[in-house]
């Protein structure tokens, strides 16, 4: 299963982690300097998440972001599913 949110299509994005060493300019020190950077990986906040469907009398399982939750909130969960489906996408 992809670590990506089905309704709003977060996936994990990449970025770098620096080290960095030496003592701070307000500290009196020659500044900051990178001495090493590697690579990272910024995954989304993912739940799987069983809603209740109340039009079709039955439970869904999702694989969410918080930010699908909240939407799911304020839209509300059949919404949310006919546009998944005019999409194309399986539930």
């Amino acid at each position: 299963m992809p670590r990506s949110c089905i309704v709003t299509g977060k996936k994990p994005s990449s970025g770098r982690s620096y080290t960095l060493r030496g003592i701070a300019k307000k500290k009196k020190g020659i500044g900051l300097k990178v001495t090493g950077c590697t690579n990272r990986r910024f995954n989304p906040n993912l739940f799987t998440k069983r809603l209740w469907v109340p039009e079709e009398k039955r439970f869904v399982t999702l694989r969410l972001s918080a930010a699908a939750l909240r939407t799911i909130d304020r839209k509300g969960i059949s919404h949310v599913l006919n546009d998944l489906r005019k999409e194309g996408k399986h539930i």
